[in-house]
């Protein structure tokens, strides 16, 4: 494929174009497309929400958001948005945006089928005068090289001469109070300048923070990626503080926080059992891999993928450690595996670190009782039951109710193990109530 021209850079704009309307089809209706498109469609444009999966649209459309998300619950229920499974609803739009999952498989390798799907789902429908965008995460060249030749095979059209093509990679941060779709800054890059011209437009009238424009598509993706990478790095290089301060006596959480009293040059991230979700664990073996494709080895972020990824393995050895001491074996061993989300108070699972403890538990032996509030059809339905006759309890995920549980509450279950996977109780009053605790890397 042919060089495309870089696109003239322009200013950042910010949310000042409240009078545009367009109408909009949002591709995949999960954590990142369903918010997007009730912010559109409560900022007036006529949106319609396609996704293959029916049970999903049929929830919707019943006005019931289908993952838990108090903020979503409560705008689904008064922003009327249509959803459908029928595809052949693009065609009445001026604006697609793809808001699919672009997972990794098991052996680390970009997984791009949901991307290519839904763009031969909404190919047949295009017609001139389009624009796509792509919010997807994706590696630089995708656009370009996978996207686009979909689009133009299917269509019968020529990007940026019949329809438009940009990509605005997503931001959301599911449970953050503070920073959601509406408000968080963006950046967007495209093909044409006639292209970013309009996903500036669209972005601008539905989002207050600024919008960075790009110079091509492929520094637009670059962007997403990098922001992850960066996280990734920063775990992993604390992560091998905790492994490392463990042996030495020191707790790493101290020294993060004394560290960060730093007024310049320091970011504070903090050790934990395991990196979860669809960004940060994902991201990088994007990068990875298109490092390779053209003849270049990332190292650094390998190595980090790495240690991240021995986490859990990490802290499922620190239980045995902490069991041995008190003569009990693992296997065989009640152990309470309190969350299974990534994160906090959300139930999403997607590489949840939980889930790689809890595999690795029951291959040693362990009798594994896991427990999560926010997850559908967790195998033990309450914090109690969990904990009650349980040898050990590792905190998985750092729910609030997690969050606020006190040494009585293990004790009085008859819990004396408690391993902070989080670092989010007090380390001082659980050892000062005598409990046999132990975070990561403190």
């Amino acid at each position: 494929m042919q060089q495309k021209t870089l696109v003239p850079i322009v200013r950042s704009v910010t949310g000042n174009f409240p009078s545009l309307t367009y109408s909009v089809a949002v591709v995949g209706l999960g954590y990142v497309g369903l918010p997007l498109a009730l912010l559109a469609a409560r900022k007036g444009h006529r949106v319609v929400g396609l996704d293959i999966n029916a049970e999903k649209v049929k929830s919707i459309n019943s006005g019931i958001c289908p993952f838990f998300d108090v903020e979503l619950t409560e705008r689904l229920a008064n922003t009327r948005l249509p959803a459908d499974t029928n595809f052949a609803r693009a065609r009445d739009v001026e604006i697609i945006v793809l808001c699919v999952p672009t997972p990794v498989r098991h052996d680390h390798i970009p997984d791009l089928v949901p991307i290519m799907e839904a763009s031969k789902s909404v190919a047949s429908h295009l017609k001139k005068g389009t624009l796509v965008i792509v919010e997807s995460t994706v590696n630089p060249g995708v656009c370009e090289n996978v996207v686009l030749p979909i689009l133009e095979r299917g269509s019968g059209l020529r990007a940026g001469a019949d329809f438009m093509l940009s990509h605005c990679p997503e931001r959301v941060n599911p449970g953050d109070p503070e920073w959601n779709v509406e408000n968080i800054s963006r950046v967007a890059g495209s093909l044409t300048e006639e292209g970013l011209e309009k996903t500036l437009a669209f972005y601008g009238s539905i989002v207050t923070g600024p919008i960075r424009p790009m110079r091509s598509i492929k520094e637009a993706e670059a962007v997403k990626i990098v922001e992850n990478t960066f996280r990734d790095i920063n775990i992993a290089f604390v992560n091998e503080l905790a492994l490392s301060f463990d042996r030495l006596g020191i707790d790493v959480v101290n020294v993060i926080e004394a560290a960060a009293t730093k007024p310049f040059a320091f970011m504070a991230h903090y050790p934990g059992c395991g990196v979860g979700g669809h960004c940060i664990p994902v991201d990088p073996y994007y990068l990875i891999a298109e490092g390779k494709r053209n003849g270049f080895n990332h190292r650094f972020l390998s190595l980090a993928r790495k240690i991240n990824n021995h986490m859990p393995k990490h802290t499922v050895d620190l239980l045995e450690r902490m069991l041995r001491k008190e003569h009990i074996p693992l296997k065989g061993a009640r152990v309470a595996l309190l969350g299974l989300a990534y994160k906090a108070d959300i139930d999403d699972v997607r590489e949840s670190p939980s889930l790689v403890m809890l595999e690795e538990l029951e291959k040693r032996g362990a009798e594994v009782m896991p427990f999560d509030p926010y997850v559908k059809n967790a195998r033990i339905p309450t914090l109690r039951k969990a904990l009650t006759g349980a040898h050990a309890a590792i905190v998985a995920t750092p729910h609030r109710s997690f969050r606020a549980l006190s040494p009585h509450d293990f004790l009085e279950c008859g819990v004396s193990i408690v391993i902070d996977g989080k670092n989010c109780l007090s380390k001082e009053a659980f050892v000062g109530a005598g409990v046999q605790y132990r975070g990561i890397g403190r």
